[in-house]
């Protein structure tokens, strides 16, 4: 016949004694690279960013993530009242406070 017979290789165990674990190290290398690369300061930041969000008082001065800036009038359990001009308030979740400025940043007009 034209197609000759094809016969199967066994499988040596002995060729390669670490077991295949060789071929999974690229991938571990690069999970672990990405860790600390990304993941660990990511977890850093909003560690960071939670214990900054407790500890919100009245009368601290704060610039929101859409950039207003203001100083804290109350503070409730999930949102904030601040006091961006005099008399003038609005209401902001206190997850949006980005930044929590030194004291006298903001001058009073």
């Amino acid at each position: 016949m034209l197609i000759s017979t094809a016969y199967a290789q066994a499988a040596d165990a002995a060729q390669d004694p670490t077991g295949g674990l060789l071929q999974l190290l690229p991938m571990i290398l690069m999970f672990v690279v990405i860790w600390f690369l990304m993941i660990r300061p990511q977890m850093k930041r909003a560690k960071q960013h939670k214990a900054m969000v407790e500890a919100l008082a009245k009368g601290d001065e704060v610039i929101t993530q859409g950039g207003v800036a203001g100083r804290i009038a109350d503070v409730g359990e999930q949102f904030v009242h601040v006091e961006i001009a005099e008399k003038v308030e609005i209401i902001v979740q206190k997850q949006a406070v980005s930044t929590v400025l030194p004291k006298g940043t903001l001058k009073s007009a």
